[in-house]
């Protein structure tokens, strides 16, 4: 018999497959399809802070931080504080009567301020876990790499005073020492970091000459950027990691585990394909175990990924010029 089953986060999964904060977590009809086809665990669509912190129009005119989400004006500005806070506890509540899987709820945050009391309330609600999605983009001129990057250590620091469910960050890559970085946030006491989240970019048209979104969706050729920090950093860290961002398949499923991840986030491949690939994409899963004579995840999580050192990416440069270039 195979054993699919991990520990992510200190949660116990049936399997490593989770569905990822996206549009498709935002009902618990979906929710209850995504148990059906097979995902261990489901991480709700982000709530994001100036839902939480402030009315619609105070926050388009006044955080600082707004200029973060392009996505965030067209979002929030239908909606009210109490309307979404008391939406989204209730998606826990009913999620979590509904469903066995874990529920992660998820925030989409750029400060420590009021909004953390929320926190709690999420976890009065229910929530299994609880990810934050932390995007700074290092755009101000007049902040340096360390003022941006402290951002991520006061959130996680308050977050995990504020409750006792198991906490993840989700990050971007945009760190000047992202290696230092990752390890540093690792030993902040949170639970797992997720590698990485995606973000909106921009895009011109240039007919209308109007500013557009490009690249909604990931793609498969995203895999190799989280595929390779992975790999890298998995043996050098203080916590799990989940590998997020261009798994479209169950091969790339197995290449981050071998790579050490702990669980895999998927969202732009069940826009594309519908909530039957999940069972798909366990089912190769399945077979490439039984073909490897593995007989539980366990037993080639991290295969591949680079051993503890002080200098993955130089390591890493060394692999590329063996492997790729033929040069010893």
């Amino acid at each position: 018999m195979l054993n699919l089953e991990t520990t992510y986060m200190g949660i116990k999964l049936k399997n490593p497959l989770i569905v990822g904060s996206s549009g498709l977590t935002n009902s618990v009809e979906n929710i209850i399809q995504i148990e059906k086809n097979g995902a261990a665990a489901v991480v709700l669509k982000s709530l994001f802070e100036e839902q939480i912190s402030h009315s619609a129009s105070s926050t388009l005119m006044n955080n600082e931080y707004g200029n973060y989400y392009p996505e965030a004006e067209d979002y929030i500005k239908h909606y009210t504080r109490k309307a979404d806070v008391e939406r989204y506890l209730e998606l826990i509540k009913d999620a979590k009567s509904k469903v066995d899987i874990p529920i992660i709820a998820s925030v989409n945050c750029v400060s420590n301020t009021e909004w953390v009391e929320f926190a709690k309330k999420i976890e009065e609600a229910g929530a299994d876990g609880l990810e934050l999605n932390v995007f700074v983009l290092p755009s101000d001129i007049k902040k340096s790499a360390k003022e941006n990057e402290i951002i991520y250590f006061d959130i996680v620091n308050t977050i995990k005073k504020v409750v006792k469910i198991p906490v993840a960050l989700k990050i971007s890559y945009y760190f000047s020492a992202l290696a230092k970085t990752i390890n540093e946030l690792s030993f902040t006491n949170i639970d797992a970091l997720v590698l990485f989240n995606r973000f909106y970019s921009p895009d011109f048209d240039i007919e209308s000459l109007e500013v557009k979104p490009s690249y909604i969706f990931s793609n498969p050729s995203d895999l190799s950027l989280s595929l390779r920090w992975v790999a890298m950093l998995s043996d050098n860290v203080n916590c799990d990691i989940a590998a997020s961002t261009g798994v479209h398949d169950g091969r790339a499923m197995i290449k981050q585990l071998l790579a050490g991840a702990k669980a895999v986030q998927i969202a732009s491949v069940l826009y594309k394909k519908g909530f039957k690939e999940i069972g798909s994409m366990l089912e190769t899963l399945e077979d490439w175990m039984d073909r490897k004579n593995f007989t539980k995840i366990d037993d080639f999580i991290g295969r591949l990924s680079v051993k503890s050192g002080e200098n993955p990416a130089a390591y890493e440069r060394v692999q590329f010029m063996k492997h790729f270039s033929g040069i010893e």
